[in-house]
């Protein structure tokens, strides 16, 4: 069972690294071939364990997905991004400009990807850059830090959404616990990391995005910078609100039968808190500024493209997860850990650093 897995996760590297191949097509082909190898029914094999688990993934995982998409188009198109970040740095001053940056990337990155959000933000990087005259790392990299920590450790991104359903934890227990774990991370990794490296590589402001050029879809009024804080806190208050009651409810200090209760929690349960966060933003961020019902509709069309390949693969994901537990490999990788005596998440970390040793000394 570990030398399948072993060969399963190596075929999963080379397919995607190696020969570039999709990781949807990926995930799907290992999946199938790891659950054949095993040994698992031939007759249970789509439907009950790859489809089964796909789709199992995907209903936790898509809707969240995609209303975090639609709110962070919303800013975006809003001009919310550039307001967020001018107001930033008046607050902190011109020497920390790339702290402002990486604050402002943190809290655009809560709802949108890390890609949508670095593609905003590199105009307005480059061009606070050369407006200081200074080498782009320590700006870039203190936003690109804060994008990338976003989407490893807080929801509503697909990671931790997906790794929250599969351990069963909860929503704003998560945003609590992850919160502190993710400025820390960013402030070593990708602020103080910066100004080190800036200081030893020059590297100059790219001339074709150091102006910030702007969308046909871009406002000539931006969003103010309180507008965007204010929505992008309207989902943290709702989820916040009903762990709060969870946790009353767990030192009995109140009721889960009262219907006020019920309603509280509704709200604050995650596809709900961000579906009100896309309705006010698109009345705050739209219809209040004059924009058009249609011009709204394409807006929020526009961001479910990107996404897709993302929610998809993550379903494929949690399909190869389905078949590692439905053969066993599952509760026999467990068991190796356990009897290593070491640390899962150190054990984790072992095996991903050999099979990249392994990866790089293939042809």
């Amino acid at each position: 069972m570990l030398g399948i897995a072993a060969a399963a996760i190596l075929l999963i590297l080379i397919l995607i690294v190696k020969l570039r191949v999709h990781a949807l097509l990926t995930l799907v082909l290992v999946s199938l071939l790891t659950a054949i190898v095993t040994g698992l029914p031939m007759g249970s094999i789509v439907n009950d364990v790859l489809v089964k688990n796909f789709g199992g993934t995907l209903g936790s995982v898509a809707l969240l997905v995609g209303l975090g998409a639609m709110l962070g188009r919303l800013v975006e198109t809003s001009g919310g991004a550039q307001s967020l970040a001018d107001a930033l740095i008046r607050i902190f001053g011109e020497k920390r400009a790339p702290f402002a940056l990486g604050v402002a990337s943190l809290i655009f990155g809560f709802p949108i990807f890390f890609d949508a959000g670095l593609v905003v933000m590199l105009p307005i990087v480059f061009a606070t850059a050369r407006r200081m005259k200074q080498t782009v790392l320590p700006y870039a990299l203190a936003s690109i830090g804060a994008f990338s920590v976003m989407h490893v450790f807080l929801p509503p991104h697909p990671g931790p959404i997906a790794a929250s359903e599969f351990y069963g934890a909860n929503i704003g227990q998560l945003l609590i616990l992850g919160l502190p774990v993710t400025l820390i991370t960013w402030y070593f990794s990708g602020y103080l990391l910066g100004k080190v490296l800036g200081r030893s590589i020059h590297v100059p402001v790219p001339d074709l995005l150091s102006g910030g050029t702007q969308d046909n879809d871009q406002p000539k009024a931006p969003a103010k910078a309180s507008t965007v804080i204010g929505i992008m806190l309207i989902p943290m208050l709702l989820i916040f609100l009903n762990t709060d009651l969870s946790t009353l409810i767990s030192e009995k200090m109140v009721s889960a039968d009262e219907g006020w209760v019920q309603f509280a929690r509704m709200l604050g349960s995650t596809p709900i808190a961000l579906l009100i966060s896309v309705l006010v933003a698109l009345y705050v961020l739209g219809s209040k500024r004059g924009e058009k019902a249609s011009a709204l509709e394409k807006t929020i069309d526009g961001a479910l493209g990107p996404v897709c390949s993302v929610i998809l693969i993550t379903g494929a994901g949690g399909m190869f997860g389905g078949v590692l537990r439905a053969s066993g490999i599952g509760k026999a990788l467990a068991d190796s850990m356990a009897d290593l005596g070491i640390p899962v998440l150190l054990g984790c970390f072992l095996v991903a650093l050999a099979l990249r040793k392994v990866l790089q000394l293939l042809p």
